[in-house]
């Protein structure tokens, strides 16, 4: 069994900050890349970003959000800066692992609310 349980959500005014974390825990080999998915009411998951050897963040985010993990810790990071009022969204975490040599899956978190407004 694999979990992934994040914190790091809550209320905050537009230009504030915020930092997520989440943490994997279980049967765990090998984590590959790991990230962060959100979505606003009404709207599809899209992708924030993501970390292997390399990030990638959406171009919404670009400049203001930056990924980190701690490997040995099993930990993501998702530091939100200079937040706006459309950053309001569940935001999801997300880990790719081989709880096996040979099984390989993505595992979700539960979501945490992120909300920027005044």
């Amino acid at each position: 069994q694999v979990q992934l349980v994040e914190s790091g959500g809550g209320l905050v005014q537009p230009g504030g900050s915020l930092r997520l974390s989440c943490s994997a825990s279980g049967s765990i080999r090998r984590i590959h890349d790991m990230g962060w998915y959100r979505q606003a009411p009404g709207k599809q998951r899209e992708l924030v970003a993501t970390i292997s050897s390399t990030t990638k963040y959406a171009d919404s985010v670009k400049g203001r959000f930056t990924i980190s993990r701690d490997n040995a810790k099993n930990l993501v990071y998702l530091q939100m800066n200079t937040l706006k009022p459309e950053d309001t969204a569940v935001y999801y975490c997300y880990a790719d692992i081989n709880t096996t040599s040979v099984v390989r899956r993505l595992y979700w978190g539960q979501g945490t609310q992120v909300t920027v407004s005044s």
